[in-house]
This record gives structure tokens, C-alpha cells and sequence, in this order.
């Protein structure tokens, strides 16, 4: 089997190479996308349960300590909104505050994850072009052979002409997927910031709306 895998790849001609290397960058992003995403969730969801009996006793200044010491996105949205709270009155003001720092998290967590499909692009477009080269030194190559010669001659060289087409789909298939699956994990971790932050100005005004009736 790794006699078979190399021969394909040899076969294959240069063009193999950089499809190797979108396929090797494409991995990379695709691992340290999903370790980040996989951070980011579990410090999102250790931090609300910090955070939330702090709201929820009204202990502003201990919740505003605690964002302010995490580096995770709620920490982030959270932040803002404990700041807003302190001088607005109105829950649309803190709103506001809260959808600016979206604003500013989801850049972090959509990250590099676009590159995935550009390179499974790349990786289609370099196979066809290996593909059209091979073909076209095969047709050259063919030109001048024995005419009896000629059909077994042309049907090799296609054949290892296609081998760039047949890899680069192989490459492009999986970082497609790969690429959905972030987008989702991503798509997910978005919704439960925008989640925490309803919950967040619900908290607030049922504490306010309490003290007021105490």
C-alpha cells in the first residue's frame, strides 16, 4: 500500500507538491482553530457560573473583577455590560454596550477559519491544472509516437494525468468539511455569548426591579 501511495504520488508530477503544502496549512488551521473554538467554550461556560450568583446578588464590583481577570469572550461581553451598568438606567443603553462587544469578540473566533474553503479552492484549482499540463505534454508526447503505439501510450498518460485532479479533490473534500464543522462550532459559540448576554440584562433588571420593591 505505501509502494501504491507514492507511485500515485510520483505520478502525479510537481504540480503534487504544492497541493501538499495547501493540504499541510489547511491541517494546521484547522487543529488550532478547533483547539481555540474548544478553549473558548469551556472558559465561556467556567466563567458564567462564576460570574452569575455574583449578578445575581448584586455584587457588581466582585462580577466586574472577575471578567476583568479572564481573557474569555464572555469576560469580554460581560465587562462591558457591568460598565454600562454602572451609569445607564435603560436597558437598551447596556444593550448597546453588550452588541459593540460582540462586535469586537467575533473576529477572534471567526479567525483564519475562512482560509479552510480558499485552500480547498486552491487545492481543486491546482489538481485541474496539473491535470491540463499532463495532458497536454501527453497529446505532444503521443504526436510523434508509432501509430500502433499511440492509443496504449495516450490512455497511460492520462491516466497519470488525472492524478493531480484525483488528489487535489482529495484534499479539498476534507477541509471543506473541516470548514462547516468550524463555522458551526463557531456559529454555536456565538449564539451562547448573545444567550449570556439576554440572561446577563434579565439578571440586572430583576435584581434592580427587586431592590426598588425592598
Amino acid at each position: 500500500m505505501y509502494s501504491s501511495v507514492v507511485s500515485f504520488f510520483q505520478d502525479g508530477g510537481i504540480f503534487m507538491y504544492p497541493i501538499v503544502i495547501v493540504f499541510a496549512i489547511g491541517v494546521a488551521i484547522a487543529i488550532e482553530r478547533w483547539i481555540y473554538l474548544t478553549k473558548a467554550s469551556l472558559s465561556n461556560k467556567a466563567l458564567w457560573k462564576q460570574v452569575t450568583p455574583y449578578i445575581r446578588a448584586g455584587k457588581f464590583a466582585e462580577a466586574v473583577s472577575l471578567t476583568t481577570k479572564s481573557k474569555a469572550a464572555v469576560a469580554t461581553v460581560l465587562g462591558y455590560g457591568l460598565k454600562r451598568s454602572e451609569t445607564a438606567q435603560h436597558r437598551d443603553d447596556i444593550e448597546k454596550a453588550m452588541e459593540e462587544s460582540l462586535m469586537e469578540v467575533m473576529p477572534r473566533l471567526e479567525k483564519r477559519t475562512h482560509y479552510l474553503a480558499t485552500f480547498a479552492n486552491i487545492a481543486t484549482l491546482l489538481g485541474l491544472l496539473g491535470t491540463i499540463i499532463g495532458l497536454i505534454r501527453a497529446f505532444t508526447a503521443v504526436s510523434g509516437a508509432n501509430p500502433a503505439e499511440k492509443a496504449d501510450l495516450l490512455s497511460a498518460s492520462i491516466s497519470v494525468a488525472m492524478n493531480t485532479t484525483a488528489f487535489g479533490l482529495m484534499v479539498a473534500i476534507p477541509l471543506l468539511l473541516v470548514h462547516t464543522l468550524l463555522q458551526t462550532k463557531t456559529t454555536e459559540l456565538v449564539d451562547s455569548l448573545e444567550m449570556a448576554s439576554v440572561k446577563f440584562l434579565n439578571t440586572i433588571f430583576e435584581s434592580r426591579s427587586a431592590g426598588k420593591a425592598t
